[in-house]
C-alpha cells in the first residue's frame, strides 16, 4: 500500500482534472468520487473529492474553493522514453488553455505544473564527461519543450 498520497486542491475542477490526467497516463483510473452534503462547506451535490490513480500512483483531488491556487513550487515530473512521448504529454497538457514554460515545464489548464522530461536528457546532463554534460544543459536551458535531437547534437 502506498504511504504518501498527493492531495491536489482545485476550485471546482477536480473531476475534470482527474478525467484529463487518467486519459493521458497508462494504468490510470478514477477510483472514487464523493460529493458535498447539506453540512457544506460547499453546495450540496458538488463533487468534493476524486480519488484516482496515474500509472498505479494514488492521488486525491479536492474541490476546496479558489483560496489556494497551484504554483510552480510543486510540480510532477513525467519521465518519458522518447521524443514522441514528450510531444504527446506536452501537447495534451498545454491544450485548452495550458501554458508552456521553460526547460520542459508546462502548466495545464488547471494551473498544475508538470516537467515533461525525456530520460535521455537526465543521462546527458549527468554524463561523466562534464563538458558534454554542460553542453547538454546549456542547450536544454534555451528550450521550452525539450527537443531531444537538439540536445543530443549539442552534447556531441
Amino acid at each position: 500500500m502506498q504511504t504518501i498520497t498527493p492531495f491536489l486542491w482545485f476550485d471546482t475542477e477536480a473531476e475534470d482534472a482527474a478525467r484529463l490526467y487518467t486519459s493521458l497516463f497508462p494504468n490510470s483510473r478514477i477510483t472514487e468520487v464523493t460529493h458535498y452534503g447539506s453540512a457544506g462547506p460547499r453546495d450540496a451535490g458538488l463533487v468534493m473529492t476524486v480519488a484516482f490513480e496515474l500509472d498505479g500512483q494514488s492521488f486525491v483531488a479536492l474541490n476546496g474553493g479558489p483560496d489556494h491556487p497551484f504554483s510552480e513550487a510543486v510540480s510532477f515530473v513525467v519521465n518519458c522514453n522518447d521524443q514522441a512521448e514528450v510531444d504527446r504529454y506536452w501537447d495534451a497538457l498545454v491544450a485548452d488553455g495550458g501554458e508552456e514554460g521553460p526547460c520542459g515545464w508546462v502548466k495545464d489548464r488547471f494551473g498544475l505544473s508538470w516537467q515533461i522530461t525525456p530520460r535521455r536528457l537526465i543521462e546527458l546532463i549527468t554524463d561523466p564527461d562534464q563538458e558534454k554534460a554542460q553542453r547538454a544543459m546549456a542547450a536544454m536551458l534555451q528550450m521550452t519543450k525539450i527537443e531531444l535531437a537538439e540536445i543530443e547534437a549539442a552534447a556531441a
